[in-house]
Parts: structure tokens; sequence; C-alpha cells
């Protein structure tokens, strides 16, 4: 097993993201903030601060359902976790909100 701070192939990171190798080149093209370092032949190999930004982006876009130029702002953004982390607590609340105003309605149909 690799050292934590050990580069990685596309492969790797591929498998270690569960992400399509042909995903990360595409989000090296729109994130000026991906940037492996390139060997002879092209090779990429990426480092553990690459590989850390790589799964934040996968995060972003996956999980906190923003567009691809809503990251590129967030990570060009002086506050890019305070942002991300006012959505997605925003999100929260809105759909507890949500989920509160349906219990009241289901309970209602019973009083």
């Amino acid at each position: 097993m690799k050292s934590e701070s050990a580069f990685r192939s596309i492969s790797e990171v591929s498998e270690l993201l569960k992400v399509p190798a042909h995903v990360l080149r595409f989000w090296e093209t729109q994130f000026s903030e991906v940037k492996p370092v390139k060997r002879v032949g092209g090779r990429r190999y990426y480092r553990p601060e690459d590989v850390c930004l790589l799964q934040q982006i996968k995060d972003y876009l996956y999980k906190e359902g923003y567009t691809i130029k809503g990251v590129q702002k967030l990570l060009r953004s002086p506050n890019k976790n305070k942002t991300s982390s006012l959505k997605t607590e925003e999100e929260k609340m809105e759909v507890f909100i949500q989920e509160m105003e349906d219990v009241k309605k289901f309970l209602s149909d019973f009083i």
C-alpha cells in the first residue's frame, strides 16, 4: 500500500474517488486549481492535495448539487468553506421546514 504522501496515477485516483478517468481529465480543463504533475508522455500524477481538491469538487457537484460554474465560483471565493456549509445549512433548514409543514398537515387531518 502506498503512503499517504505518495503521488497517485489517474487510474488510482479514479478508483479512489469512484469517478471515471475521463471525468478527472475534464475537471482538469474546467478547474484551473487542478494541476497534476505531468511526466514524460503526458502521464498525470496527483499529489495528496490534488486528490483532496478533486474530492471536494466531486462533493460539490454530486452531493451538494452545484453546477460547474458554481463550483468554479466557490473555489475562487476566499470564504469557500463557509459558503458551502451555509448553502448546506440553508438547504437542511428548508427541508426541515417542509417536513414540519407535512407533519402539521397530516396531524390536522386527524384533529
